[in-house]
C-alpha cells in the first residue's frame, strides 16, 4: 500500500511539473509570436524627420465622379482598438505601367477588378503589359508605405549587373568576421565565408550584392567581428540552429523572394510588423523595393523600419548601401527593364524520352525553396514510391550550356554565354549524382541530363523539378510567359502546387499521387 501511495504521489508531482512547463511553454509563446524573433537592434528610436508614412495619394486629377470629395491625408494611426474613420470616395489616378506589370497584379495592389482599369481594353489580364503604358485606375486613398521606388529591381535578383562582382575578393578586402569563417553542408561540404554567400545567392537567384550588405548592415561580419550574439544570428533569425550562416542567409532569401515575387504575382498587398501594426504597400512601388520593405517589415518595428528604409538617413540601410556599392540606380539603367513585353519562352520539349510513362506530380511551385516565384513545375517517372535513383533519363528540355552540376542541381545556359545571370537559363533540381552530365557540356534538345532522384532537396518521393529565369528573375510557371513544352502550356489554379498542363484542350492535373489524370506521355509526333 506504501508503495502504491509513493507513486501515486510520483506521477502527480511528475504531472504538476509537465502542467507548469507547459504554462511556462506557453507563456513564451505567446511573447514570441512567430518562428523567428529579430534581435534587439542597436538603433535608437529617433525622429524620423520628413519620411513619414501618409495615405498614399495619387498625381493630382479631377475625381470621378465629379462630385466626389477628395481625400485627405492620413497619417499614421495605431492598429488597435480606434474606430477607423469613414472610407474615403474613390478617385482615379493615372499609372504608368513598369516592366513586369499584368493587369491582374495591378488590380490585387489597387484592390479593384480587372475590368475597372482603363487604358488597356483587349489585353489578357495575365498578360505583360509594355512599360510607360499609361492606364487610369480607380483608387479608394488609405494609410500606405511612401510610394517612393527605393531600390531598382535588378539589385534584389541575379541579374546582369551582378556579372563579375567578385565576392571573394570584396570579402578578403573587406577582412572582416566573414573571410575567416567556414561551414559544414551535406551538399557541396566544407564552405568558406564567401563560398556559403555564393551558394545561397545562386540557388535561390538574389544578387550577392545585396546578401553582402544584409550580413554587413545587421551582422557586422564582413567588415568586423561582430558580438556572440551577432555570429550566433547575423540575420537575427534567432529560431534557427546557432551559428549556421547559411540557415540564415536561406531565411533572408526566402523573405526577400517573397517580398520580390509576392508582388511581381499580386499576391502581396500589405506589411505586417513585429509590433502589430499593418500597412497597405503603395500600388505604385516597384519589386525591388517592395522585397526590402518586407524583409526589414521581418525585422523592425514600424517606428525603426522607417529610420531603415529612410533614403535621407545617414545611418540607413540605403546610404550605407551606396557608400559599399555604388548608386544601384546607375547600374539599374544599363540592364533594365530585365524582361521586354513580348518576351517569349525559347522552344522545349518535355523532359524525357518519347513513350515514357510520366506524371506531373506538382504544378507552380517555389523555383527554389517556397516562398518565392512560383516558376517551377515536377515530373515523376513511373516507378516505385518513395527515393531512388531512378534508371529513366531526364532529357534537355532545351539547347545551351551546362553552367553549373553539382549534387542534385544541373544549371543550363541557353544562350550559352556562360552567366546564369543573363538570357534564358533552365533549372532542373532532384538530379542524381550517377550520369549526371558535368559541368561545361553543351547539349542539344533531347540530349540526357541525369536520371531523376531525391537528391539537392527536400523531397518524398523520386522526380525531377524544373524551373526557369530570365536576366536573373524567375519566371512563374503559369504566369504572364507559361511554361510550354512541346505544346503543353502549364496553368495555376491559384493554390500552391496546384495547377494542370493543357494541349490541344487535353488537360493534365497535377498530383503528387499520380494517377490517370496526372499522367503524361510524350507522344512519337511531338517535338
Amino acid at each position: 500500500m506504501q508503495r502504491i501511495r509513493r507513486r501515486l504521489l510520483g506521477w502527480l508531482a511528475g504531472l504538476w511539473a509537465a502542467a507548469a512547463l507547459f504554462l511556462l511553454a506557453m507563456g513564451w509563446w505567446q511573447e514570441q509570436g512567430r518562428w523567428w524573433q529579430p534581435l534587439a537592434t542597436p538603433m535608437p528610436r529617433v525622429d524620423l524627420g520628413a519620411w513619414r508614412l501618409p495615405a498614399w495619394q495619387p498625381p493630382a486629377e479631377e475625381p470621378e465622379p465629379a462630385t466626389a470629395p477628395e481625400a485627405a491625408a492620413v497619417p499614421i494611426a495605431n492598429t488597435g482598438k480606434d474606430a477607423a474613420p469613414p472610407a474615403p470616395a474613390p478617385q482615379w489616378v493615372t499609372y504608368e505601367t513598369q516592366a513586369g506589370d499584368t493587369l491582374n497584379a495591378l488590380a490585387a495592389r489597387f484592390d479593384v477588378r480587372v475590368e475597372d482599369i482603363q487604358g488597356a481594353e483587349g489585353a489578357s489580364p495575365n498578360a505583360l503589359l509594355a512599360p510607360g503604358q499609361t492606364l487610369r485606375i480607380p483608387f479608394t486613398p488609405r494609410t500606405t508605405t511612401p510610394a517612393e521606388r527605393l531600390f531598382p529591381d535588378s539589385e534584389v535578383v541575379a541579374s546582369p549587373s551582378s556579372v563579375g562582382f567578385d565576392i571573394q575578393a570584396f570579402v578578403n578586402q573587406a577582412g572582416g568576421y566573414l573571410q575567416g569563417y567556414t561551414q559544414y553542408l551535406p551538399s557541396p561540404g566544407t564552405l568558406k565565408g564567401w563560398q556559403v554567400v555564393r551558394y545561397a545567392a545562386r540557388n535561390y537567384a538574389i544578387n550577392p550584392r545585396l546578401l553582402l550588405a544584409l550580413l554587413e548592415f545587421q551582422g557586422g561580419w564582413v567588415s568586423g567581428f561582430p558580438d556572440e550574439a551577432r555570429q550566433t544570428y547575423p540575420l537575427g533569425y534567432t529560431r534557427l540552429p546557432e551559428g549556421d550562416l547559411y540557415r540564415q542567409l536561406r531565411a533572408a532569401a526566402e523573405d526577400l523572394s517573397y517580398g520580390y515575387y509576392g508582388w511581381r504575382e499580386g499576391r502581396l498587398t500589405r506589411l505586417r510588423f513585429p509590433d502589430g501594426q499593418e500597412l497597405y504597400l503603395a500600388p505604385t512601388l516597384n519589386a525591388g523595393t517592395v522585397a526590402l520593405m518586407y524583409y526589414f517589415s521581418r525585422h523592425y518595428p514600424l517606428e525603426q523600419w522607417q529610420q531603415v528604409l529612410d533614403p535621407e538617413a545617414e545611418d540607413g540601410f540605403l546610404a550605407f548601401y551606396a557608400r559599399w556599392f555604388g548608386d544601384p540606380w546607375e547600374r539599374a539603367a544599363k540592364v533594365e527593364p530585365l524582361y521586354p513585353p513580348d518576351l517569349r519562352q525559347p522552344e522545349m520539349i518535355l523532359p524525357f524520352s518519347r513513350g515514357a510513362r510520366w506524371y506531373l506530380t506538382s504544378g507552380p511551385h517555389g523555383g527554389y525553396g517556397e516562398k518565392g516565384a512560383w516558376a517551377a513545375l515536377d515530373f515523376a517517372p513511373l516507378g516505385s514510391p518513395g527515393c531512388y535513383t531512378s534508371p529513366a533519363w531526364v532529357l534537355a528540355a532545351a539547347s545551351g550550356l551546362v553552367v553549373r552540376s553539382e549534387k542534385g542541381i544541373v544549371v543550363v545556359d541557353l544562350d550559352a554565354d556562360g552567366h546564369e545571370e543573363t538570357g534564358w537559363v533552365l533549372f532542373y533540381l532532384h538530379v542524381a549524382t550517377q550520369d549526371r552530365v558535368p559541368a561545361g557540356t553543351f547539349v542539344n534538345r533531347g540530349d540526357l541530363i541525369g536520371h531523376p532522384s531525391c537528391e539537392g532537396g527536400r523531397a518524398t518521393g523520386t522526380h525531377v523539378h524544373i524551373a526557369r529565369r530570365f536576366n536573373g528573375e524567375w519566371m512563374a510557371a503559369g504566369g504572364p510567359v507559361p511554361f510550354n513544352l512541346g505544346g503543353w502550356i502549364a496553368y495555376s489554379t491559384g493554390a500552391y502546387r496546384r495547377g494542370y498542363l493543357e494541349r490541344d484542350g487535353q488537360r493534365v492535373i497535377a498530383s503528387m499521387y499520380g494517377g490517370a489524370k496526372a499522367q503524361i506521355i510524350r507522344g512519337e509526333n511531338d517535338p
